[in-house]
């Protein structure tokens, strides 16, 4: 059974840094795609980043772009998500997804690619 689990959320002034972690469990990591995603009070869930099985290639929302970094750790099975620079705009639950298939050809990044969630981990940023 797949499990992620995430961690490192908190409260945060703007301008500062917070860095999630998502574990995985219950197959090989490696071989999937991971995704970040959010959801603000009020608003729909939300694309934020995702980075390939081969750890190739990368993908971020626009409002993101140049402020955060996915990056994964197989031997850790474990991705994180840096964010810096953060914005009150930025206040939401963050979820961590994979797809149910391995080896994508092309990189995931709608939700209905994605098969499995954490529980999410609140982000609070405070102008």
């Amino acid at each position: 059974q797949v499990q992620l689990v995430e961690s490192g959320g908190g409260l945060v002034q703007a301008g500062g840094s917070l860095r999630l972690s998502c574990e995985a469990s219950g197959r090989t990591f490696s071989s999937y795609d991971m995704g970040w995603f959010r959801q603000a009070p009020g608003k729909e869930r939300e694309f934020v980043a995702t980075i390939s099985w081969t750890s190739y290639s990368t993908r971020y929302v626009d409002s993101v772009k140049g402020r955060f970094t996915i990056s994964r750790d197989n031997a850790k099975n474990t991705v994180y998500l840096q964010m810096n620079s953060l914005k009150p705009e930025d206040t939401a639950v963050y979820y961590c997804a994979t797809p149910k298939a391995p080896y994508s050809a092309d990189i995931s990044y709608q939700e209905w690619q994605f098969d499995y969630w954490g529980q999410g981990t609140q982000v609070t940023v405070s102008s």
